[in-house]
């Protein structure tokens, strides 16, 4: 027998406390015994007056001011209410579960709302029974939507185990002393786990103190985010581990539930709510405890300064450009800077009267150009003014959708670089990184003819990009040839060098390199000049040098492109040994890297003269049949000159 509540109020409820109805007869009387023309009273002091604490959502009806509202894309008719399968009473609630492919909705789901508030901080959960035409997950339950956009206080439990006899639920309240003005009461999702429908039924829906909810564990995710000052950034992973019956049951609980503090409240504040203000430039370690009980977990948030002046003017002759984004040229036509397949906001914004991208809630973003594709193929540089939060990484992937122009024609192709603090070119936080990147840096890109999409991603969710464009990179060259060499004649094998007769080379670019190599003048001497350089092989096999009797290797380098750390040039030699075939068993070889810490070091813009003793190519073993020279590095082009090899 299930028990009643008259929800009619008594004569005792109506007459008692401040402002009931014996004040006012008092009120009245005094009027009439002293024939004032007022009874004064101060509002002031008065308190609010309480919620009530209504325990049901659902027992044989729908509890007092309780309402149905279905979810946007739900079957909206899923709803019904059962006389005949009930847990115990005279009605349950039933919902039909569509089919997947249901035309009437995908899933059965919405709130049950009060249209008054309620105060539920004397109870601690939420129970009900249910049960299902067949065994099944139930997707989702939870209390503190009100289907009218507000989710202060929303708590859910996901996938419970459903069969086909009635079973208890208990859905925790994570602190309910916050739930005094709640009007969001439970609320249901599911969809089909089958190609077919079926039926839930839930009863006795309604709120409780079990008193066996105990050992509160909540927590925070710990993570570490980056934003600008002015920004506001939201505590995510927010729940609670009760145990329930001896049962660990956990609650995703949204962060108003929780207490935050911040370590350095002039960096980054907490709102009730759980949303972070960023206030000021540095790092700031927020924590939170759920009541008297300290969550685990720590969210560190570094806050920067957004950029108050623009970058640098790109300089590259118009003629040599083509252009996405800049106030420098004039821009060819972006379908759109953010896709609708990616996850980033972006917005035009000024800086100092220069127009900038400001990506914001960055995963990755999609910049397409599909309908009218780029032809970069004499271009040889990517330039993009980059400003960040975070250096960890910032990717950029290039996308050519080949000879056809259309994606996935089966001639796409595409490559991503990764930069960060340590790459070439390296990028850091709070300032313009100005980036130019070789096209050879995107290896995997053989194409650049019909490039149709620029996707950039990486650690920072809030950046700034200016200036986007492609160019042909017309190199500075040395304003004179590389020094004379002074080597006596007879105790010089040169490659080449116009100071020598040269031996044979087969090639100063062998088929299965990358680069591309001229000889050019400088100053009315021949050099060579390697250009789009990732590794270029010179070979001489048909005529294998015998260096066995030399003691050093020379070579003139000069580069335009930086050499700072970490760039390397990188120099092999190889040996076919002694029966002068490559892949013979006896070969030998040994690479080395030259840097801006080697003697000689490297350097940008000047010649640089390596004279390297043969002894440090310490894996050559044998130098009778010397077959090859590989060179390879961070500099994209460089000039050589005065190759040769001496004692």
């Amino acid at each position: 027998m299930r028990a009643r509540t008259s929800h009619r109020p008594t004569l005792a409820a109506a007459t008692q406390g401040s402002g009931g109805i014996g004040e006012h007869l008092e009120c009245w009387l005094l009027l009439i015994l002293i024939g004032t023309a007022a009874c004064e009273r101060d509002l002031d002091m008065l308190d609010p007056a309480p919620f009530p604490p209504e325990s049901a959502v659902f027992i044989d009806g729908f509890g007092p001011g309780v309402q149905f509202s279905a979810f946007g894309g739900s079957k909206v008719d899923a709803l019904d209410i059962e006389q005949d399968l009930v847990y115990e009473g005279t009605a349950a609630l039933k919902f039909t579960i569509p089919a997947p492919s249901d035309p009437s909705g995908s899933y059965a789901g919405g709130v049950f709302h009060s249209t008054g508030p309620r105060d539920l901080s004397q109870f601690d959960a939420l129970t009900f029974w249910a049960r299902s035409s067949t065994a099944a997950t139930l997707n989702t339950v939870g209390i503190g939507n009100d289907n009218a956009g507000n989710q202060l206080y929303a708590a859910t439990m996901d996938n419970l185990p459903l069969s086909t006899r009635w079973t208890k639920f208990a859905l925790p309240l994570p602190l309910p002393a916050r739930l005094t003005e709640e009007r969001g009461l439970f609320l249901m999702a599911e969809g089909s786990e089958f190609p077919i429908g079926y039926d839930i039924w839930f009863d006795n829906v309604q709120f409780e103190r079990l008193g066996t909810i105990v050992n509160p564990r909540p927590e925070i995710a710990t993570q570490s985010v980056s934003g600008e000052v002015g920004g506001t950034l939201a505590v995510g992973g927010t729940r609670v581990t009760f145990d329930v019956n001896g049962t660990d049951r956990t609650v995703t609980a949204a962060p108003a539930y929780f207490t935050f503090s911040s370590s350095n409240s002039g960096v980054a504040t907490v709102a009730p709510d759980g949303s972070v203000q960023l206030v000021g430039r540095g790092t700031a370690t927020i924590t939170a405890s759920l009541g008297p009980t300290a969550a685990s977990g720590e969210v560190t948030v570094n806050v920067s300064v957004p950029p108050n002046a623009p970058p640098p003017t790109p300089e590259v002759p118009a003629e040599d450009v083509i252009s996405l984004f800049s106030d420098a040229y004039a821009d060819v036509h972006v379908d759109t800077w953010s896709a609708v397949w990616d996850q980033a906001d972006v917005a035009d914004v000024q800086i100092a009267g220069n127009a900038a991208k400001k990506y914001t809630n960055l995963n990755y973003a999609g910049i397409e150009f599909t309908s009218q594709p780029v032809d970069a193929s004499a271009m040889t540089e990517l330039h993009v003014d980059l400003w960040t939060n975070d250096d960890s990484a910032f990717r950029i992937k290039l996308v050519d959708f080949g000879a056809n122009g259309v994606f996935g024609g089966g001639d796409d192709t595409e490559h991503e670089i990764t930069l960060n603090e340590g790459s070439m070119p390296p990028i850091t936080t709070g300032e313009w990184n100005v980036l130019d990147i070789p096209l050879s840096a995107f290896a995997g890109l053989s194409s650049r003819s019909s490039l149709a999409q620029m996707i950039i991603s990486g650690a920072s969710p809030t950046v700034y990009l200016d200036n986007v464009f492609f160019y042909k990179a017309v190199a500075p060259e040395p304003a004179e040839p590389a020094p004379t060499p002074s080597h006596a004649a007879d105790k010089v094998v040169s490659l080449f060098s116009d100071a020598y007769d040269d031996v044979e080379v087969d090639t100063w670019s062998a088929s299965w390199d990358q680069a591309d190599v001229e000889d050019v003048q400088i100053g009315g001497n021949t050099t060579k000049k390697y250009t789009n350089l990732v590794f270029a092989g010179i070979e001489f096999t048909s005529s294998t040098i015998d260096a066995s009797e030399m003691t050093h290797f020379r070579m003139d380098f000069w580069t335009p492109d930086a050499t700072g750390d970490p760039a390397a040039f990188r120099i092999k030699l190889v040996d076919f040994g002694a029966d002068g075939g490559f892949g013979g068993g006896d070969d030998t070889e040994h690479e080395l890297s030259l840097t801006a810490a080697t003697d000689p070091a490297l350097a940008t813009g000047r010649w640089v003269s390596f004279d390297i003793p043969l002894t440090t190519f310490t894996g050559l073993t044998t130098r009778g049949h010397l077959a090859q020279l590989i060179i390879s590095g961070d500099p994209s082009t460089v000039f050589i000159d005065n190759v040769y090899l001496r004692r």
